[in-house]
């Protein structure tokens, strides 16, 4: 029997709380080293990734990593034509617990790395740690971290409101002054 993972957010946000421009492409100014070693580690330790259909982790191990893909396009969970690794999944039609054990996994930690409206139905399912690493560059007009974040919402205030407190912050880059904090449950 399959029990619940350890699930895990990562993102980095700019100083609005944007993930993504409003384009949906990464920015560039987003792209700091140091938090992308951090982040590929996680990702390396976890046993799963869930992301939409358009976020992706990038680097050279994201095909063979074992995920959840959320999509509104099916309407059953199925294996990706795509990805022997994947499986599609539409929150709308079947509970979390079963993409879970769709995947075949026991246990272990799940990485959910976006995009915004992922982040935020992950709140609602219950993250075990949100790593949110800030970065001072500005994406001004972008996309959020999470649903309603913005110049007047902080990126924070939505782990907030799901229960999650400040654990932590650790420097990852003293030059660029990127930080990463971890939320995790009270």
């Amino acid at each position: 029997m399959s029990k619940r993972p350890r699930i895990e957010g990562y993102a980095i946000v700019s100083r609005e709380g944007m993930i993504a421009k409003s384009d949906g492409s990464f920015p560039e100014e987003l792209k700091i080293p140091a938090d992308q070693e951090f982040y590929q580690e996680s990702l390396d330790r976890a046993s799963a990734v869930a992301n939409g259909r358009h976020s992706a982790e990038g680097g050279p191990k994201e095909k063979s990593r074992k995920r959840i893909v959320l999509s509104r396009q099916v309407h059953r969970i199925v294996h990706d034509p795509r990805n022997a690794n994947a499986i599609l999944w539409n929150p709308a039609t079947a509970p979390f617990e079963e993409a879970w054990l769709k995947l075949g996994l026991e246990d272990g930690i799940l990485a959910v790395v976006g995009g915004t409206d992922v982040f935020g139905l992950f709140l609602t399912i219950g993250y075990d740690a949100f790593y949110l690493t800030r970065a001072l560059a500005s994406v001004p007009r972008g996309r959020p971290v999470f649903p309603g974040v913005g110049h007047d919402v902080p990126a924070e205030e939505p782990l907030k409101k799901h229960g999650l407190v400040l654990k932590s912050t650790r420097m990852l880059d003293p030059v660029s002054e990127t930080a990463v904090q971890e939320w995790g449950p009270k």
